[in-house]
């Protein structure tokens, strides 16, 4: 199995640990909602668009953070420094996981709240207004844009994955295939959220949420060695 395929299966793992520990708290509220304003209709159809707005939003970011990576790395190469610029992102990368887990405070770094008139919140207004199951694709679009510490956090990994690629459509397809299998590892969580909220083991998310901090660590680690070895 190649470097790049076991990131993908790092941050697939990620994404679902992340979806249960973290996504069923902040997005929890987003989806019970849509979950009623579609009253006595079906409810695969709407979510699975909506969870396809979302990934296709994850997707593009990570390609556009893979694609700054490489050319980060251009520029680094050509200070002279691109080693030292390989360890600092995968330090970062690292310093991250363990802020997301609360293992040192920096978590006040990854903003959870978004200002009601801001452009995100507006836009959600308007659609949820909007009576029908095809609204949720670009509710998704949309509502990937809200600021959420792991997805900054798996970003800022495909921006790091994006500096070992060997050119820039390369980087943008390594940051983009990162963000995606992040993106899909989320939805068991956000699709069964109705059905398995009653569960007891759902009361303790935090631990959840610790196991995807500590796979971040580990990218980040990757992410060092792999900077030492350039």
């Amino acid at each position: 199995m190649s470097s790049i395929e076991s990131l993908y299966l790092l941050f697939l793992a990620t994404g679902f640990t992340v979806g249960f520990g973290h996504c069923i708290g902040m997005c929890g509220p987003i989806v019970v909602s849509l979950s009623l304003n579609l009253g006595n209709r079906a409810v695969m159809i709407p979510h699975a668009l909506y969870n396809l707005g979302r990934i296709m939003t994850y997707t593009l970011l990570g390609g556009l953070m893979g694609l700054s990576g490489s050319f980060t790395v251009v520029a680094a190469r050509i200070a002279g420094c691109q080693k030292g610029v390989l360890i600092l992102a995968g330090v970062i990368v690292a310093l991250w996981g363990l802020s997301l887990g609360r293992w040192i405070p920096f978590a006040s770094v990854f903003p959870e709240i978004i200002e009601p008139k801001g452009m995100v919140m507006r836009g959600f207004r308007k659609l949820t207004a909007v009576r029908s199951v095809f609204a949720f694709f670009p509710l998704g679009l949309l509502l990937g844009l809200l600021p959420c510490g792991p997805v900054y956090t798996a970003l800022l990994a495909s921006a790091r994955a994006g500096m070992e690629a060997g050119s820039s459509l390369e980087g943008f397809a390594t940051g983009a295939g990162i963000m995606f299998a992040f993106g899909l590892g989320t939805i068991p969580s956000i699709l069964l959220l109705g059905k398995l909220a009653d569960l007891g083991w759902l009361k303790r998310r935090e631990f959840v949420y610790r196991i995807s901090s500590i796979l971040m660590i580990c990218a980040g680690i990757y992410f060092i060695v792999q900077g030492f070895r350039y």
